[in-house]
């Protein structure tokens, strides 16, 4: 005998479709509720803070916007440096020797201006490695925000140039010329930035806080300062550090003849400076630019930067170019110069490169 069948009516064919289309349309909508919500949470709000570009490893930095906050970093740096020289709270201290011997000095003009610079740059770009002068306490930390503005000097010389973070290295100077900003030399005095690329120097700001006047300049991108019009390579005049000016002075009349003229001076920034066109009465003018011993890479990387970006050369002695990474010293000493046969400058100065090590 068969089976009794299961007979269902129209009414109840109907009701269980709908109830079937219920079901399914209760689970969709509850997952496309959950996609939006997760959608809505990954994007920024309007009007709501931009995730800070170069946050994580692996991503993209644009060196027209590290130009920009670099710049601001700079200028930051330099309200303190004056803040502290001015009220006369430099609270000055030796935090050690050179290599030859010179006590260093740190002042509270230091501190306060790395603080402010590197947590603005920092802020701004959290996966770029950041190389400092001065030491970075995480209990003096602050937050320094940047509203990612970018000035309109910058923005109509410079193009947005993306580079990998990883490759980014950023070099910060303080304040250039301690010892003579404890001696109120003022002229000499420098906050600095610079942005290294593999190694290289591509980004350079000098600062120069008692005046407030500001050099930048970007290789393959555009600058706000100048090469000078002329420069005398039979008997240039060099600048050197106030501290051995007497060691390239002997080697520099012996090679050029003793009409050279030797500058002392103060601060790698301001060196630099010198053999550019600044326009600036308390400016010295050179045309060349040597160091004989060791020195900081924090002290010389924005000024070799600003010269490539110009077209003109520093390097070792040797006439090796310097690399910015790795350690933060230059052992091989430094000359430097613009529009000049650079080449012919080093083969003519062999002698300062034995000094160099020293």
């Amino acid at each position: 005998m068969a089976p009794m069948g299961i007979r269902l009516s129209p009414l109840g064919m109907a009701v269980f479709c709908l109830l079937g289309l219920g079901v399914l349309y209760h689970l969709y909508s509850g997952f496309l509720a959950g996609r939006f919500a997760f959608f809505m949470l990954s994007e920024p709000a309007a009007g709501g803070p931009e995730t800070p570009r170069g946050s994580a490893p692996g991503g993209a930095v644009d060196l027209r916007e590290l130009l920009a906050v670099s710049v601001l970093a700079a200028v930051r740096g330099g309200e303190e440096v004056k803040r502290v020289r001015e009220g006369n709270v430099l609270n000055a201290k030796a935090k050690g020797k050179t290599r030859e011997g010179a006590e260093e000095q740190l002042t509270t003009g230091d501190l306060l201006s790395n603080r402010r610079m590197f947590y603005l740059l920092k802020g701004a770009f959290p996966a770029v490695q950041i190389n400092s002068e001065e030491r970075v306490d995480t209990a003096d930390q602050e937050t320094v925000s940047w509203d990612r503005s970018i000035p309109e000097d910058i923005k109509q010389k410079i193009q947005p140039k993306e580079v990998p973070a990883e490759s980014v290295t950023v070099w910060i100077d303080p304040l250039d010329a301690t010892q003579e900003y404890t001696e109120d030399l003022r002229q000499y005095v420098t906050t600095m930035v610079c942005v290294a690329v593999n190694g290289k120097p591509v980004i350079g700001v000098i600062h120069k806080p008692f005046s407030s006047y500001t050099a930048w300049a970007m290789v393959d991108g555009g600058s706000n300062i100048k090469a000078r019009s002329s420069y005398n390579e039979k008997t240039p005049r060099i600048i050197v550090s106030r501290s051995h000016a007497g060691k390239v002075e002997q080697v520099a009349r012996q090679t050029f003849g003793n009409k050279t003229v030797i500058i002392p001076a103060g601060g790698a920034g301001y060196k630099v400076l010198a053999l550019l066109d600044v326009p600036e009465k308390n400016q010295e003018e050179a045309d060349v630019y040597i160091h004989v011993t060791y020195i900081k890479k924090w002290d010389i990387c924005a000024g070799n930067a600003v010269l490539r970006a110009l077209g003109g050369h520093m390097t070792t002695l040797t006439g090796e170019e310097i690399s910015y990474t790795g350690s933060d010293g230059n052992e091989g000493g430094l000359i430097a110069s613009i529009n000049m046969n650079h080449k012919a400058l080093i083969e003519k100065l062999p002698d300062l490169e034995k000094t160099s090590h020293k």
